[in-house]
């Protein structure tokens, strides 16, 4: 799990990133970069095994053998 980012440590890294966020939005966004890095990680625990990549599914190319 990551730890929360301050607000000093989003201001710094919104700047890197040439968005220079003012004193009013640094606690909401250090908020929300908490909660997607929260959920990245969550999802790089998922094992999805034999599950193929996204491009190889067709829609509409259904397998008639399956059993319902």
């Amino acid at each position: 799990m990551t730890s929360e980012l301050t607000p000093q440590e989003t201001a710094r890294g919104a700047l890197r990133a040439g968005l220079p966020l003012g004193d009013g939005r640094l606690e909401q966004v250090a908020m929300t970069a908490h909660h997607i890095h929260s959920v990245i990680s969550m999802l790089r625990e998922l094992d999805f095994g034999e599950t193929p990549p996204a491009p190889s599914f067709r829609a509409g190319q259904e397998n008639a053998d399956a059993a319902v």
